[in-house]
């Protein structure tokens, strides 16, 4: 099985909402026996809610259901998943700060995503609906390029 985490601030924006789609696409696919994937925070604000409200309109609007608890990512969490990919590259020092420096599973988000899209996936907390759609869009479009990833990541230990 390969392990893919998704990160952000507060894990009920963008981390759940990345991790809803590719569990579609997972599914629609019958890989969801291979593939484990989960999101996390690097902060720990809203431990134990669930996505933010907004955003689970916006995804449930697309067909996806974010169902996901938030929860703070621990130091563990970056030897068990395969991938942890963070949303935006405050995350990323984050994770970096926590494992005391990068590794090669630490990435951004947006290196999944085509050359021209913006670096950073970004939070769409204090801002307006639309947002949320855009952090969506973003998602739609690199998750992909992550499950082909996993599954290259998966052929690679047969």
């Amino acid at each position: 099985m390969k392990r893919v985490l998704f990160v952000c601030l507060g894990n009920i924006c963008r981390s759940p909402t990345a991790e809803g789609v590719l569990r579609g696409l997972v599914e629609r696919r019958g890989l969801a026996d291979e593939i484990e994937i989960d999101s996390a925070g690097t902060g720990s604000w809203h431990v134990g809610e669930g996505a933010d409200a907004r955003m689970r309109r916006a995804a449930e609007a697309r067909g996806y259901r974010l169902e996901s608890r938030a929860r703070q990512v621990q130091a563990a969490d970056l030897e068990r998943f395969d991938l942890v990919l963070a949303m935006d590259r405050d995350n990323l020092a984050d994770l970096e700060a926590l494992n005391g420096g990068p590794r090669p599973n630490l990435r951004l988000f947006s290196d999944f995503l085509p050359a021209g899209s913006p670096p950073d996936v970004p939070d769409p907390y204090y801002g307006g609906e639309a947002g949320f759609d855009r952090v969506i869009d973003l998602i739609e479009t690199g998750s992909p390029a992550i499950l082909a990833a996993l599954l290259e990541l998966r052929g690679a230990s047969r």
